[in-house]
């Protein structure tokens, strides 16, 4: 049985989805850092100096706010996370 799960996980596609994943798990890090770190402050600064790690949006019918997200820096886990298919 291992060796039919050795063989299935072995053929192009799955190989090929399981880079995807971790790949775009690591570049949507990136992604967010650019956003957080880099795109809110100059927002923040446009509206005044305003910090947005303070700021929340209140939804009807929720019993709990959206916050908006705490700047932080994942760039550095992108190289880790995009070579480990090939390690």
């Amino acid at each position: 049985m291992l060796k039919e799960f050795q063989e299935f996980i072995s053929k192009g596609n799955v190989m090929d989805l399981a880079v995807g994943v971790i790949i775009g798990a690591a570049f949507g890090k990136i992604v967010d850092s650019l956003v957080n770190d880099i795109i809110m402050p100059i927002v923040g600064a446009i509206f005044g100096g305003l910090d947005f790690n303070n700021y929340f949006l209140g939804l009807p019918q929720r019993s709990m706010p959206l916050r908006w997200p705490t700047p932080r820096s994942k760039a550095p886990s992108f190289p880790t996370g995009a070579s480990s298919p090939w390690r």
